[in-house]
């Protein structure tokens, strides 16, 4: 009998064998969905990083901060810009009437001192307020601080120096106010 049983083994091998390549053999099984879905280990939900969003939640309050007392500051400090824009017609026309005024009746004339006495408390009320007047004539045109009205020759101002001022510009605590309109020199004339 115990040769039965050692025979019995070498052809039990064989089947075995037979069948894990019959297994081997088969086409693969299209996937069913349901059976991988519900066969997939399920993985346990994955916990943010408190610290983290903690950290990110600070640093955007801080910004947010910064932001918004930067932008106050800014608010503060340029205001007064409209009204100064505002009053800027009345200095030029203050300026002009000085001018004219000057050359016809003289500089001892009471018109011409009152008109001097206004402008220049103007003037100075402006200044305090942070409002500058810059000068252009003689200077490269600069595009940021200078608005060019005219491109024309001028026997004693190289090319591309500004020839004349049409209006004063000014700035308002180093920020451009109002844009100097000015004239171009394109050189001598020919």
């Amino acid at each position: 009998m115990s040769e039965d049983v050692k025979k019995e083994e070498p052809a039990e091998k064989p089947a075995e064998d037979a069948a894990k390549t019959a297994e081997s053999s088969k086409l693969p099984e299209e996937p069913n969905e349901e059976k991988s879905a519900a066969e997939a280990p399920e993985k346990p939900a994955q916990q943010p990083d408190w610290k983290d969003l903690y950290t990110r939640l600070l640093a955007d309050f801080d910004n947010f901060k910064k932001r918004t007392a930067r932008d106050r500051e800014d608010t503060y400090r340029y205001a007064e810009a409209d009204i100064l824009k505002d009053i800027l017609p009345t200095v030029d026309n203050l300026a002009l009437a000085l001018e004219k005024a000057t050359g016809d009746k003289g500089a001892d004339d009471p018109f011409v001192k009152g008109v001097r006495l206004v402008l220049d408390a103007l003037l100075k009320t402006l200044k305090e307020h942070g409002a500058e007047p810059f000068d252009s004539v003689g200077n490269t045109l600069d595009t940021e601080r200078m608005e060019a009205i005219a491109h024309l020759p001028h026997p004693s101002i190289e090319e591309g120096k500004v020839s004349n001022e049409a209006k004063r510009g000014w700035t308002l605590k180093g920020k451009v106010l109002r844009a100097a309109q000015v004239v171009v020199s394109s050189g001598k004339p020919k």
